[in-house]
C-alpha cells in the first residue's frame, strides 16, 4: 500500500479501480491544517489527465503493470497501430490518449516497451534516449547573441523541436523523450 506522502512522479496506484500514473506532486501545507499532496495524475487506460490533491490518511494499492515488447506499424489520423513482434498479424490499436506525448517520437518497425494491465495493453512507454534524422532544418543563422542560438528542426516522425545551429537537413540526432529536447548529434550529414 502506499500512502499520500509516497506519492512522486513516476508512481503507479489504482483509483476507483482503475490505473493511474502520477506525473506531477507537490505538498502543499495550509495554515495549522495537514500537508495535502497537490498532483497532476494520468489515468493510464483512457490517457485523460488531471489535477487532484490528497490528503492524510489517503492509502493506495499499487497499480501492478507489465512490459511487453510491441512493434509500432503505422498510424492512421488518431489510431495507432501496433503487433507483437513474433505476431504481425494480430494487430491492435491505441488512441493518440493512451499514447501521450509519445506520438511524436514513433517510426515505424520501432520496438517500444507496452504497458500490460488486466491482460490488455493500455499505453506504451519508448526509450528514453531515440536516435532520429531532420527533415527539416533551417540555415542557422548567426546575429549578435550571448549564448549559443537555436532553431526549431523537423524530425522525420514529424516532431519539432530546438537543436543548436549547427545541425542540418539530414543529420542523425539523438533526442530525449521524456523531455522532448535535444542531446547531441550522431552522424552528420
Amino acid at each position: 500500500m502506499i500512502s499520500h506522502s509516497e506519492l512522486r512522479k513516476g508512481i503507479r496506484i489504482i483509483i476507483d479501480g482503475q490505473p493511474y500514473e502520477v506525473l506531477w506532486s507537490m505538498p502543499m501545507k495550509k495554515a495549522q491544517r495537514r500537508v495535502v499532496i497537490q498532483t497532476k495524475i494520468k489515468n493510464l487506460v483512457t490517457g485523460n489527465v488531471f489535477e487532484r490533491n490528497f490528503h492524510q490518511g489517503d492509502i493506495f494499492e499499487e497499480a501492478e503493470l507489465e512490459r511487453t515488447v510491441i512493434k509500432f506499424i503505422y498510424s492512421n489520423k488518431d489510431k495507432y497501430v501496433f503487433c507483437y513482434p513474433d505476431k504481425p498479424s494480430e494487430r491492435f490499436e491505441l488512441s493518440k490518449e493512451q499514447i501521450g506525448s509519445a506520438f511524436k517520437f514513433l517510426k515505424s518497425n520501432i520496438e517500444v516497451d507496452g504497458l500490460v494491465y488486466e491482460d490488455r495493453i493500455i499505453s506504451i512507454s519508448t526509450p528514453i534516449k531515440m536516435e532520429l534524422a531532420v527533415k527539416e532544418a533551417p540555415p542557422g543563422i548567426k546575429g549578435d547573441r550571448a549564448q549559443g542560438g537555436t532553431k526549431t528542426v523537423k524530425l522525420e516522425t514529424g516532431a519539432e523541436i530546438q537543436v543548436p545551429l549547427f545541425i542540418e537537413e539530414g543529420d542523425t540526432i539523438e533526442i530525449n523523450t521524456e523531455k522532448e529536447e535535444y542531446v547531441r548529434r550522431i552522424e552528420k550529414k
